[in-house]
């Protein structure tokens, strides 16, 4: 049986603390490196993001804490942890964070139909040779007060007609109003790229010769 977990406990663990921002970055940075061509980034560098973040809340809260296996139809939770439904959102600055990635304008528009904050958020903004408050923990009551108070409309940006956007974001002001609340919990980071060596076939080709 799942036990109860305080998401909070991230942020009182000094080791947790600590390897968060000494190993943080250089994951993502070779999460870069594994999903770059020709020196463009993929999409799919967002999926490598988040296994990373969800590795860390496994090693923190141990397996039988923290379930991934979260069916694809599930629009906004990407892990569970304890009893707890958590969505992991990377992005680079301050760029647009998705509150639902969705296959048409229909399933988007269906979305913000019936949208209310469902789970706790884990926002990790990435810096790039800057050192900011960068990891972040939203809990629902953090996003139904800024719901609240801006309402559907202007807590998530809506997509243009005609349009295809693939998903929802939030809006800007309500990301802004939600990390700056003092409910919300912050871990600061140093973003430096460091010179890595990285090979991206090197543990393939150490298979085949196996």
């Amino acid at each position: 049986m799942k036990k109860n977990i305080d998401l909070k406990e991230l942020f009182n663990d000094k080791e947790i603390i600590s390897k968060i921002k000494e190993k943080l970055p250089r994951l993502f940075r070779i999460a870069e490196i594994e999903t770059s061509r020709a020196g463009k980034i993929g999409m799919e560098v967002g999926s490598v993001r988040e296994k990373i973040v969800s590795a860390l809340l496994i090693y923190k809260f141990g397996e039988e804490n923290v379930d991934t296996e979260i069916p694809i139809t599930e629009p906004e939770t990407d892990i569970v942890v304890g009893e707890k439904n958590v969505s992991i959102k990377t992005i680079t600055k301050d760029g647009g964070v998705k509150a639902v990635w969705t296959v048409d304008a229909q399933s988007s528009k269906k979305f913000i139909e019936s949208y209310k904050p469902r789970c706790d958020i884990i926002l990790v903004q990435i810096w790039w040779s800057l050192e900011k408050d960068s990891f972040f923990w939203i809990p629902i009551s953090v996003q139904e007060e800024v719901f609240r108070k801006l309402g559907k409309n202007e807590y998530l940006k809506l997509p243009k007609e005609g349009t295809n956007p693939r998903g929802v974001e939030f809006s800007k002001e309500a990301i802004n109003l939600m990390i700056e609340n003092s409910k919300t919990l912050k871990i600061k980071i140093k973003w430096d790229r460091g010179d890595l060596k990285y090979d991206v076939y090197k543990r393939w080709v150490e298979y085949w010769k196996e």
